[in-house]
């Protein structure tokens, strides 16, 4: 095996749900989506407006995030959903502030958030810069708090869901992820923490922990220059890769009122790695 070798490719013959959606379902709701502008972020930000939502994608790639919600709002306008584009870092308080503000100005009162943006990638810990190990961190631990303190006033005021993006990282260790494992990791208790706190004042907060998907963050996740690869054998399963939409079928779900007494749950989707 070839040290860029793509792991645990999609296998096209294991089938798949098709990409459904519960008519309804987020009727008046208003939805903020990091990481819309792609892969998970993009399945679920159109899955949350077909479901009736009005939903803020959010995204560090303003042209990506545009395509995006211009593709909502030509596909499921008519399901009653709606979506605007908003450029956001989520690393950078002010920004973050700056447009959950505006969302709220142009939707509405903020119902749901999902913490979908996320990077990473392969590394031996001995060559991890702190550089790295800092943007890192930054983006997916962060950048959920700052997400999830930005929407708590007015979630607290009215009621709301957050869900976040754990991944199997912040629940096993992973070869060549120090990183990337801390900073899910941290995801993981974050929400649990929330989820306690903010349990008798009318906000849920859950997440989401894919195993490999097929998205474009997944070409970061190449092996290391003299991997061993019994090591990333454990991080593979039989079934490949996840579909987007699969993913945001949890996201959805676990925002919804048919989810209304799950608060503080890990939802692994990962083809059995971490059973």
């Amino acid at each position: 095996m070839s040290p860029t070798t793509r792991i645990g490719k999609s296998d096209p013959n294991r089938g798949t749900a098709p990409e459904v959606f519960t008519a309804g379902r987020y009727d008046g709701r208003v939805a903020l989506v990091t990481g819309a502008g792609s892969g998970i972020g993009r399945a679920t930000a159109r899955r949350l407006a077909a479901e009736g939502a009005a939903v803020a994608c959010l995204d560090v790639a303003g042209d990506a995030v545009e395509f995006v919600a211009g593709e909502i709002n030509g596909e499921v306008r008519a399901r009653g959903g709606r979506a605007i584009a908003l450029r956001c870092d989520v690393t950078d308080e002010e920004m973050v502030a700056s447009v959950v503000s505006r969302a709220a100005d142009e939707l509405g009162t903020i119902t749901n958030l999902c913490n979908i943006a996320g990077i990473g990638g392969f590394s031996h810990t001995t060559e991890q810069t702190l550089a790295g190990w800092d943007k890192i961190i930054s983006v997916n631990l962060t950048g959920t708090f700052l997400m999830c303190r930005a929407v708590l006033p007015a979630m607290l005021e009215h009621g709301g869901a957050i869900v976040n993006t754990v991944s199997t990282a912040g629940i096993i260790g992973q070869p060549y992820s120090a990183a990337y494992c801390a900073s899910k990791g941290g995801v993981k208790m974050l929400t649990k923490a929330l989820a306690v706190e903010y349990m008798a004042r009318g906000v849920r907060v859950n997440g989401v922990a894919p195993g490999g998907v097929d998205t474009p963050i997944i070409h970061n996740f190449g092996p290391p220059e003299d991997a061993d690869y019994r090591l990333i054998e454990r991080l593979m399963t039989p079934i490949g890769f996840a579909y987007p939409h699969e993913i945001a079928g949890a996201f959805a779900y676990l925002g919804s009122g048919e989810a209304a007494y799950v608060t503080g749950a890990i939802l692994s989707i990962d083809g059995a790695i971490t059973t």
